[in-house]
């Protein structure tokens, strides 16, 4: 069935299910209802801030070419900020799905910042041990996810070559986002779920101990009753556009003590009285996971001075 021509100037509702750059890719429903077309749009005007997963509306140009000309209000939004810029990664999501592997090591912290970024937005996530087959580094990968399944954050241990399809339960239903650094398999992952992504996959580059970028930019597929987005490998995840509250109360063991300080501007540094250190000093939070909330708190309010020019 040939796809419906759409015509000069019509006004349409679509998503957006590939960003990059100031051009992306829109599907909108067709005139059935049950057709679709796949548009490539510009923004209206300089302006550029729409993220994969977006409902916008859009002007047709062409055939197969338009103009965004609005979007429709958010259920959330996934981005990451520093002092300077801000990196829009996908929007109207339920759950964030964090790809790490045995190999190459990844950062339990970099986990750290993508569960702020999602709990900030209140959002489920999910964590994935990719190459799970490789026994000789599971203990080490084991040791690093363990403060993040204490606190009830579910890890799946799998291989995407072979067991792929242990994930779908997970994802069915879902408006779910693969994200995590390079070379943790998240495109293999993608292409096994979905062969007719043909996402592109490389070698990890044993001399950095660290993937090579293979996805360039987001796109959304259609899985099971929701979608999935396959986004770029980060090496970065700054929380700039979060406020010192909003971080702590995005670590969700805290959620507890936070109010009941001495102080009201407590610090959770060495003030009397503080019930973050008092639940450290107790076990109840998790040391280094304290260290990851100072490290990104320090980082935030570096961000904020910075970007005030002081």
């Amino acid at each position: 069935m040939s796809k419906p021509r759409q015509k000069h100037g019509t006004a349409l509702e679509g998503v957006i299910v590939a960003a990059f750059g100031r051009q992306y890719e829109v599907v909108v429903a067709g005139q059935t209802g049950q057709e679709t077309n796949r548009l490539k749009c510009y923004p209206r005007g300089k302006k550029s801030s729409f993220a994969c997963g977006d409902e916008v509306e859009i002007e047709a140009t062409g055939s197969d070419q338009g103009v965004i000309t609005a979007l429709k209000p958010r259920r959330n939004l996934l981005w990451r900020s520093d002092a300077f810029r801000e990196k829009l990664i996908a929007a109207n999501l339920s759950q964030v799905v964090l790809v790490t592997a045995t190999e190459p090591g990844f950062s339990d912290l970099l986990i750290s910042r993508c569960i702020a970024a999602a709990e900030s937005q209140h959002l489920r996530t999910l964590i994935v041990l990719n190459k799970a087959d490789l026994a000789q580094s599971l203990p080490a990968a084991h040791r690093m996810l363990a403060p993040f399944e204490r606190l009830g954050y579910e890890v799946i241990e799998l291989s995407a070559r072979a067991g792929a399809d242990e994930l779908r339960p997970y994802l069915a239903g879902q408006r779910s986002i693969f994200v995590g650094q390079s070379g943790m398999g998240k495109s293999t992952l993608t292409n096994a779920l979905i062969p007719e992504a043909r996402a592109a996959t490389r070698e990890i580059s044993e001399a950095l101990n660290s993937g090579k970028h293979t996805t360039t930019f987001a796109r959304l597929y259609p899985l099971d009753g929701g979608w999935l987005i396959d986004s770029p490998g980060l090496q970065a995840f700054g929380l700039a556009h979060l406020t010192p509250d909003e971080l702590a109360a995005s670590f969700v063991e805290f959620q507890d003590h936070l109010g009941k300080c001495r102080f009201r501007d407590c610090r959770h540094e060495s003030e009397p009285g503080c019930a973050l250190q008092a639940a450290l000093a107790s076990g109840a939070i998790d040391a280094r996971r304290f260290d990851h909330y100072r490290l990104i708190r320090d980082e935030i309010r570096e961000a904020k001075r910075l970007s005030q020019g002081w």
